[in-house]
């Protein structure tokens, strides 16, 4: 036995070690990076990494003829006769001498639009050739941060080990290897056998294939937004090309390279170059920058994406080998480079793949993935590790381990736990970090708000929560504590929460206590409210009294498919206003908290009741696709579908029995991406109450509407920008409908001196009808993204109200960043 084991074990290292290695540089002996490396005529392939090394594994010793292939340089093709492992081969590489083609005086077409239009037509051609495949991927991510602060907006940054004294380092390094079936245009499977995180030897790489398929040959490339192809159809809308020049490849095709320029700056475009091989028309190469702004993400200054394609002589297919994403971005002070690396080889292409072959799994993890040691990824690993990367993983995974130790959690939650004084206003939390648990209380100081039934009211409460990071659960405990100060009076109630499966999700709870709630949970925030209370005399939110007691679960049953129940026993009272405080003096008086009584001070909306209620909701996603992690799975909604809602609520066990009711409620949204013309969003909501004619106003359905003309979402999918808070909720039938369309800069992009706002056009449409109540909609056109520099929270809209004719307008302005405040 010990023998075969070391036979084992001696086989292993020789194929861990077979490699061709080497460094490869220019003429000046200058390291490069990203040099495309393969065996000719195969699909295995390498690159070099940012200092110019490169490692090549193959399977045995023998001759071969190695490729390196490097934009802006001749590709060498170098024959070689391994007769050992490793086998060294440095190369120098020479400058591509590109010659300027001969143009006719007399051509009335640019030479670059018509390889262009060539390109254009040959596109789906040159697509389906590599429509179905198999192949090994590799990705490495590494983000790396300059100057970072000891704090960021008060918040210490824990840095300690990670950068150096001067706040500069590698602040993530992850690595996957993985084998990738795919068929276009969406279709996905991918198996990771390996996973690896610098400093965390329980985590899995978010670096998978699914992110990383940017295809030119499409029209559009999605970053973030739908960004236009130098190659797509309506290209030369937004482009304007010019011949650099040409050379010729190993393989004596001529490569044609162009430069991409932008018709108009803040379009979603690329800027750089592409290369196309003559005849063919394939994509050799491209080498683009992207600008922050024009992917409308303002931190994000620029970001290079170059692509290398690899061509095999035996099946004339130029196949994508090497992508890389670089980008700098910043904020604070702060700044941030990345570099992502994604290595394909050992293509398969396939003509028709086998049933079933995909399925909503398009991402499995191995359970062992991220458990492979330094061996496995020597040999696995395509483009070797910089000495920087070596050093990162060896000094962060030293010190996990030293951080991992219960000698050090204690110590560290011995420093953090020491109570002060001033915790007793602020706030304390006694951690234990090695056993994962955790007693939190909230303190005294928090933004406190003000409403009239209790004026001002400050909030408290103590929590525990044991956390399973192995397998992603937890169990969360705790009591929330309110005291307004006008109504003289505490509120408490107990909450209970556990996962106890991550894989469906499934999660109990149940609360238990006093609280005053909103009759409409969702109608104003608590900040909103504050301000239109205190200093306009607008107090929209109308409470009542609730003691309760709640359980509920939820659960995925399969793939898609999410049910919820929830049973509760409540006592309900009115409430009425306490104070008539304010910040501003004026003549208006308060309305009451009655919201069908708004100068009926003493009138309660309903008597003191108790009921329970039960209701059971389903939640469809058509189409859903997850990935497969061995600490859960992770469920992404197929956008090609809309998702349903449906609920059925039964009110029952009454102190009078007119408060018992039946209804249901149903809803469905969508969103669907049009090309580069923007966004469409959907959400149509529908329902009916039996029995229901005698029921409690905190029953009703009621809508979001907003009296402020202040917004807060990043959306308007779900809100009336002037409807009355409490003018249409029905204990009846009711039909709801939203949708707004952001144009995401395709038309204000066009607009000389309004394209220098960089912001996005979006128009909306909402209606709602109900018995016994005339039709009301509104219609709105305003403008989103706006800000200053980097800060773009800001929207502006414009909306008009129609019910039985025109009812009136006004603009709302977007403050998205005060959900923070929340």
């Amino acid at each position: 036995m010990k023998k075969i084991i070391t036979l084992f074990l001696l086989a292993f290292s020789i194929a861990a070690s077979a490699q061709i290695k080497g460094k490869i540089t220019d003429q000046s002996g200058t390291t490069l990076p990203a040099v495309n490396v393969y065996i000719e005529n195969t699909y295995n392939g390498t690159s070099s990494n940012e200092v110019g090394q490169y490692e090549l594994s193959v399977k045995s010793t023998g001759k071969y003829t190695v490729v390196f292939q490097f934009l802006g340089y001749k590709t060498q093709k170098i024959a070689v006769n391994v007769d050992k492992f490793p086998y060294v081969l440095d190369v120098t590489l020479v400058e591509e001498n590109i010659a300027i083609p001969e143009i006719v005086i007399d051509s009335k077409e640019n030479p670059a639009n018509a390889i262009i239009r060539s390109a254009i037509a040959a596109k789906k051609q040159n697509s389906e050739m590599t429509a179905k495949f198999t192949a090994d991927f590799y990705s490495r991510g590494v983000f790396r941060v300059k100057d970072m602060p000891k704090k960021i907006l008060g918040q210490t940054v824990d840095e300690q080990g990670i950068l150096d004294s001067t706040g500069t380092g590698i602040m993530y390094l992850s690595e996957t290897v993985s084998r990738v079936t795919y068929q276009k245009p969406d279709k996905l499977k991918e198996k990771i056998i390996a996973s690896k995180i610098s400093g965390n030897d329980n985590g899995f790489s978010y670096n998978t294939a699914r992110n990383t398929d940017y295809d030119f040959y499409e029209n559009y490339i999605n970053l973030n937004i739908n960004m236009v192809s130098p190659i797509a159809n309506n290209a030369f809308g937004y482009y304007k090309f010019k011949m650099e020049g040409t050379f010729i490849d190993e393989n004596n095709n001529t490569i044609n390279k162009i430069k991409v320029t932008p018709k108009r700056d803040s379009d979603p475009v690329f800027e750089g170059y592409i290369y196309i091989v003559e005849d063919s028309w394939a994509i050799y190469a491209v080498d683009l920058d992207i600008k922050g702004y024009r992917m409308q993400e303002p931190i994000l200054e620029v970001m290079n994406l170059t692509q290398n394609f690899s061509y095999n002589s035996n099946s004339k297919i130029w196949a994508k080998s090497l992508q890389t994403l670089d980008f700098s971005a910043g904020l604070f002070g702060i700044k941030f480079t990345g570099k992502f690396t994604h290595a394909f080889s050992n293509y398969e292409f396939k003509q028709e793949f086998e049933k079933k072959t995909f399925t909503k799994e398009i991402v499995s993890i191995d359970k062992e993935a991220n458990k492979k040691d330094d061996s496995f990824w020597n040999a696995a690993r395509p483009v070797p590790l910089t000495e920087e990367e070596s050093k990162d993983y060896t000094k962060k995974d030293s010190i996990q381990t030293i951080r991992k130790s219960k000698t050090y959690l204690d110590s560290v939650d011995n420093k953090k736990n020491r109570f002060k004084p001033l915790d007793i206003i602020e706030g304390y939390t006694f951690n234990n970090s090695y056993k994962n648990w955790a007693i939190k209380y909230d303190g005294l100081i928090q933004v406190p708000s003000f409403n009239t039934v209790q004026g001002w009211n400050l909030n408290t409460g103590f929590s525990f929560t044991k956390r399973n990071p192995d397998e992603n659960t937890y169990t969360h405990f705790g009591v929330k504590m309110n005291y307004g100060l006008a109504e003289d009076r505490l509120r408490a109630f107990g909450y209970f929460s556990t996962r106890l499966n991550n894989q469906n999700n499934s999660i109990f709870y149940a609360a238990a206590g006093n609280q005053i709630v909103q009759f409409n949970s969702s109608a104003i925030t608590e900040v909103v409210n504050s301000v239109s209370t205190l200093f306009f005399k607008d107090n929209y939110m109308k409470l009542y009294d609730k003691t309760f007691g709640r359980i509920g679960y939820q659960q995925e049953v399969v793939n898609g498919l999410m049910l919820f129940g929830n049973v509760e026993y409540s006592r309900r009272k009115s409430l009425f206003n306490n104070t008539d405080y304010v910040l501003i003096k004026n003549d208006k008086e308060y309305t009451s908290n009655n919201p069908l009584a708004p100068t009926a001070n003493s009138l309660p909306i309903f008597e003191t009741h108790r009921l329970a209620k039960a209701s059971i909701s389903a939640r469809v996603n058509f189409g859903q696709e997850y990935i497969s992690r061995p600490d859960g799975k992770m469920n992404i909604r197929n956008e090609k579908y809309p998702v349903l809602f449906a609920t059925y609520e039964k009110a029952f066990a009454g102190s009078e029995k007119g408060y018992e009711y039946d209804a249901i409620h149903a809803r469905m949204t969508y969103d669907v991406t049009l090309g580069n013309k923007g966004e469409l969003g959907i959400n149509l909501k529908a329902g009916k109450f039996f029995n229901a004619d005698n029921i409690s106003f905190a029953d009703y359905k009621h809508f979001n509407g907003n009296q402020t003309h202040i917004g807060q979402t990043e959306r308007y999918l779900n809100v009336f920008n002037l409807l009355p808070y409490y003018s249409h909720s029905t204990n009846d039938s009711y039909i709801e409908f939203h949708a707004e369309h952001n144009f995401k800069g395709y038309i204000m992009n066009r607009i000389p001196l309004l394209n220098k706002l960089k912001s996005n056009l979006v128009i909306g449409y909402h209606a709602i009808a109900v018995p016994d109540v005339k039709p009301y909609s509104e219609f709105s056109v305003g403008l989103d993204n706006l800000g200053f520099g980097k800060f773009r929270m800001l929207r502006v809209d414009y909306v008009r109200s129609y019910q039985n004719g025109f009812q009136g307008d006004g603009v709302v302005f977007g403050l998205k960043f005060l959900n923070i405040l929340e």
